[in-house]
């Protein structure tokens, strides 16, 4: 049966938060699928699956080395140190806070947050084809590269998931959706699955969801809230309303 929704604003209260590209906007990384977005200037199909990296692994490393040295040079915005605020505050009451991000970048990282789920994986890490370790990496990368955990050579792959791979730690956030008394999706497209069926699922639960994003998602009709707007003005709003209810 259906558990009674919970009302948000009592303590120990946890709060699932998924984030995806319109958050890191504002910090100059591109999002994917809007108008201007990366996949309208690349092909993905070219870029982003096992079997275009086969193919031509020269020119997958070319796009995520640039990537990669854009990321390095970007800073958190004000959405991301708001949430890493929250992350604290909600701790001091009993509760938690359960990031889970589409973003390949280490932004929530850098701006505090200390419990971050990439289920799309990261850009400053390399993955090894060979032995499957994954090191930090924050140069250029290229066939030449060797694995620092195995030492095979033409191995090294960028830690993430593809087109057609399956997104990692996917136990671990169905676990923790189904202990949220709060779902909040951030600069989401509501296209991308299976993080577009989270929401759906949440209300499976009826736990309460919210959406802050610059425009509506594809799926915008599936949350209870909603503020739109830029990440860096909605992000910190929604997060001291939230504080001044613990």
């Amino acid at each position: 049966m259906p558990r009674a929704a919970r009302k948000v604003g009592n303590t120990n209260m946890n709060i699932f938060i998924l984030t995806g590209a319109g958050i890191s906007a504002e910090s100059g990384l591109g999002t994917f699928r809007d108008r201007d977005g990366l996949w309208a200037r690349f092909d993905p199909m070219k870029l982003a699956t096992p079997e275009a990296f086969q193919r031509d692994p020269d020119e997958v490393h070319a796009f995520y080395n640039f990537r990669r040295r854009n990321l390095i040079e970007a800073v958190p915005n004000a959405a991301h140190l708001a949430l890493a605020r929250l992350e604290i505050r909600l701790a001091e009451k009993g509760g938690a806070l359960f990031l889970c991000t589409q973003n390949v970048d280490d932004l929530h990282e850098r701006a505090g947050s200390h419990r971050v789920t990439h289920m799309h994986g990261e850009l400053r890490k390399a993955r090894c084809t060979n032995c499957a370790a994954v090191a930090v990496w924050d140069r250029d990368m290229g066939r030449s590269d060797i694995c620092p955990a195995c030492g095979a050579s033409k191995c090294l792959r960028p830690h993430i998931v593809w087109f057609g791979e399956i997104p990692l730690y996917m136990e671990e956030i169905d676990e923790q959706l189904g202990h949220a008394d709060l779902f909040v999706s951030i600069g989401t497209s509501g296209s991308v699955y299976p993080a577009a069926g989270f929401v759906a699922e949440a209300r499976r639960m009826r736990i309460r969801t919210c959406e802050l994003n610059l425009d509506p998602s594809d799926n915008a009709h599936l949350f209870d809230e909603t503020c739109y707007g830029p990440a860096s003005k909605t992000v910190p709003k929604w997060t001291e309303a939230i504080l001044e209810k613990l």
